[in-house]
């Protein structure tokens, strides 16, 4: 049983791709949260070292958001010989409940169950 399967519910407020809108965002225009079910962050440059930066730069944010580390459940590299588009492409497939800071109100919701 997951941790937000229980009796009660826990509202999140989230954007319409599923995120929480709190959720630190990739700074960068070429960057994204995509909107599919393991929810791929995705960094896009032809600078390889500059997309891994920003991709380990938006892990740190997100984690301390987060309040705990972020499940990235795999790391996928791959690249666009596309003509005016960036060459790499670094996605974190990362776990959709992180994304939508269920931590965050799981946590919420027992400290205030604690002091009631």
């Amino acid at each position: 049983m997951s941790e937000l399967a229980s009796e009660k519910t826990i509202a999140l407020d989230l954007d319409e791709a599923g995120v929480s809108v709190d959720l630190p965002r990739p700074a960068h225009s070429g960057d994204q949260v995509q909107g599919v079910p393991y929810r791929p962050v995705e960094f896009r440059d032809d600078d390889l070292p500059a997309a891994l930066e920003r991709a380990a730069a938006w892990l740190r944010s997100t984690q301390e958001w987060l309040g705990e580390p972020v499940d990235v459940i795999a790391i996928h590299l791959d690249y666009d010989d596309t003509e005016g588009t960036p060459y790499y492409d670094v996605k974190l497939l990362c776990n959709e409940e992180d994304l939508a800071g269920a931590p965050i109100a799981i946590r919420e919701q027992q400290a205030g169950g604690a002091a009631g």
